[in-house]
């Protein structure tokens, strides 16, 4: 039975490759980026653009394009990285990270609310570099401050939905070979989407809000 995928930053990385998945399976996914690319329109389907989640029009415009759609898999994938360190401090690139990585992802659950049923599943695409216990080389304050707090966040989403019979999935994708890192990664983006897809099709109210590695492995907070 075919279901509906919505994707945010599908239109490459990572976003894409799950596209590509959920496509392959026959799966109705809604791509939502602020702009497509030639990638994201080969693989046909349902592609809303001018979507940026961390603006109040972006998610005004992505609640008019699925109203009254039925969601059964919400990916909030959309991110960004910046660098900065003590030396080379800049709140402003902290901010953003925050509006983009933290913030947005739960505006799209908040907003989505109402498109999401029983057995619906939500799926948050973060960072072990938000893993406090993990952090053993520093830096990347404005990223791993927000990928934390999408981390929190996440937990009390997963709790807060329970009730209605939804599960919320906390996901480190691995070290991915994007344009996020200048394709340094150690995976592809191809296998990661994967395995998340099959982390995602493992998701219940049994695991709800479990920070979860990739490869399987459950992460420290």
């Amino acid at each position: 039975m075919s279901r509906t995928i919505v994707i945010t930053g599908a239109n490459r990385g990572i976003g894409l490759a799950f596209t590509k998945i959920y496509k392959q399976n026959g799966d109705n996914v809604i791509a939502l980026c602020r702009q497509s690319s030639p990638e994201l329109e080969q693989l046909g389907g349902t592609v809303v653009t001018d979507i940026d989640v961390a603006s109040d029009a972006g998610l005004a415009k992505m609640m008019t394009a699925l109203a009254g759609i039925t969601i059964d898999i919400l990916i909030n994938n959309a991110g960004i990285l910046r660098d900065e360190n003590l030396s080379n401090f800049n709140n402003q690139t902290i901010i953003e990270q925050f509006m983009v990585n933290a913030l947005a992802p739960i505006n799209v659950c908040q907003r989505l609310q109402k498109n999401l049923s029983s057995g619906s599943k939500v799926a948050l695409i973060t960072s072990r570099m938000g893993s406090i216990a993990d952090n053993d080389s520093g830096g990347r304050y404005g990223y791993r401050m927000s990928k934390a707090a999408l981390n929190a966040a996440g937990k009390s989403l997963a709790v807060d939905l329970a009730n209605r019979d939804i599960a919320t999935g906390i996901y480190h994708p691995g070290y991915v070979q994007t344009d996020m890192v200048n394709h340094n990664g150690d995976i592809s983006a191809d296998v990661a989407a994967g395995r998340l897809v099959n982390l995602i099709d493992d998701l219940s109210l049994a695991n709800t809000g479990v920070f979860y590695h990739s490869n399987g492995q459950i992460l420290p907070w």
